[in-house]
């Protein structure tokens, strides 16, 4: 059963403390190390709130946390809306100068660094001069005294900021407004039944969008639990299938093509798995060959949706145990609204490919302190020109093709790279692809192909050039492919495409 709401709110630690006041008992958190209740987590959140006040932390401040998921960092989340404050996470995981620099793009009023669980913050806490917290896995700065507080109306909207992962320019810092995080609440958990009696895994860090959305905040609306770990390990994944209860699996691609791997390194073709119910994938490009392996391994439709951080959470979802042929990201969510946009400005009807813009309820309020950027992607009425494309089936589903700045131009033609990546990735030993285009001299574009094999594969290129050859247009062919040890990454699960340009560009100079 289900956890009984009974009034709207305005901050999202209003949702917390309604299933506190209901269920103070109700196992919330499954740790390695034990369960913690609504109750205990309350009352990390009432000691943490109390420092907040105590250190002098104002509505409209920024509290920065370098974490990996743990108890703490959740307490502190909801403390800093107790407060007022703005919750500004950052995976623990980023180097020293990215943390630098994404507290003072922050303003911060005060770091925390979730020292209990993570050697990175750790690292990063005895780099900043750190004092104890009230909580034993937290340690933080002094008071910024210089810091500006966020005033007017802005400064009650927002709940939390989350860095971009910047893989096509400089980071930027997206506000989340309280509204938006429980709208998406209401919306996830709704599209896919979840109850209190739900387990779902949450490594997904909580300083992205997908795990603070998708896995905390829907969790907070439902009642239900969390098997909360700091990493990714898909032998705990396996063992929590087996005997732990677990309904729910969400996370990239990149996840469960590993998870597919360590199965496939076990001897393991079926998974046990008695109470998982729902599988899900997002954050990232899905590829169906990729899809067809989850779904075969599970057992069940693999979920879909098309979500970023500008839009809190997800704009598109697909309908619940819907059995799709293809990897659309699904249908339009409730409070959302999506025009696909041709370029010269015109609204492009179904079939067509163009770029996704949205607006409604989840739509940050803007960039923090970045109008010039904000004005770039606002345009008139509220639209959010989110720089993907993509196009609409007449059913309304929505099939995401790419990065309008990642579409190469070849011959006059348009190439999009999720298509052409995906024909490799249908090669049997190939693991992962990524596609990138590079100006020739000629002022055309020429098509890069990055290859990473599956462990212990030795791939023949000759086959695998001529496997593109026979299921490629001339225009949408690769002129080069280059085959790499492993991809760059986002700690989200994004290839690093501009990374490996570079990469092959400084390897062409140095051997020319």
């Amino acid at each position: 059963m289900a956890l009984q709401l009974n009034s709207p709110h305005t901050r999202i630690h209003q949702l917390f403390d309604e299933r506190v006041a209901q269920a103070p008992e109700h196992p919330f958190l499954y740790l390695t190390q034990g369960v913690m209740t609504l109750g205990q987590l309350a009352q990390q959140v009432d000691l943490l709130e109390a420092e907040l006040r105590q250190a002098g932390v104002r509505v409209g401040d920024r509290v920065l946390v370098a974490a990996e998921n743990c108890p703490e960092h959740v307490a502190l989340v909801l403390a800093c809306s107790r407060v007022g404050a703005w919750a500004c996470g950052v995976n623990a995981r980023m180097t020293a100068s990215e943390v630098a620099a994404f507290a003072n793009k922050a303003d911060a009023r005060v770091l925390y660094f979730t020292v209990g669980v993570s050697e990175a913050a750790r690292q990063h806490a005895a780099q900043h001069g750190t004092q104890a917290s009230v909580l034993p896995g937290l340690q933080r700065t002094l008071v910024n005294p210089h810091d500006t507080a966020q005033s007017g109306e802005l400064a009650e909207q927002v709940a939390a900021i989350i860095f971009t992962s910047g893989t096509t320019g400089q980071p930027k810092g997206v506000m989340l407004t309280h509204a938006g995080l429980l709208q998406f609440a209401r919306v996830s958990a709704q599209s896919r039944q979840l109850w209190a009696s739900d387990r779902s895994y949450a490594y997904l860090p909580m300083t992205h969008i997908f795990g603070l959305g998708t896995v905390l905040m829907a969790s907070l609306h439902a009642g239900s639990g969390l098997l909360m770990r700091s990493q990714f390990d898909p032998a705990d994944v396996f063992d929590a299938l087996a005997h732990h209860g677990l309904t729910q699996l969400q996370g990239p691609p990149a996840m469960f093509t590993r998870l597919l791997g360590w199965l496939d390194g076990q001897g393991i073709r079926q998974p046990v798995a008695p109470d998982l119910r729902y599988v899900y994938t997002g954050a990232a490009p899905l590829d169906l060959s990729v899809k067809q392996a989850i779904e075969a391994r599970f057992g069940k439709p693999l979920h879909h949706g098309y979500g970023l951080s500008e839009y809190a959470g997800a704009l598109t979802l697909c309908r619940l145990n819907e059995q799709r042929n293809d990897t659309s990201a699904g249908y339009l969510v409730e409070g959302a609204e999506l025009r696909i946009m041709g370029p010269d400005g015109q609204d492009l009807p179904a079939g067509e490919t163009g770029e996704i813009w949205m607006r409604g309820v989840g739509l940050m309020p803007g960039y923090f302190r970045d109008p010039e950027i904000t004005a770039q992607v606002i345009k008139t009425g509220g639209w959010y020109a989110s720089g993907d494309l993509g196009r609409q089936d007449a059913d309304g589903a929505l099939q995401v093709v790419g990065r309008l700045k990642e579409m190469i131009i070849r011959s006059g033609f348009n190439v999009y790279p999720g298509e052409v990546e995906a024909v490799f990735l249908a090669w049997p030993g190939v693991q992962k692809a990524a596609v990138v285009g590079r100006k020739a001299a000629d002022g055309n574009e020429d098509i890069l192909a990055f290859i990473e094999a599956k462990p212990g594969v030795q791939l023949d290129l000759q086959a695998l050039k001529a496997h593109a050859h026979e299921h490629l247009s001339p225009y949408k062919r690769p002129s080069a492919l280059v085959l790499v040890p492993e991809m760059p990454m986002t700690l989200s699960g994004k290839v690093l495409k501009r990374e490996l340009l570079e990469q092959w560009s400084a390897a062409q100079t140095g051997s020319a």
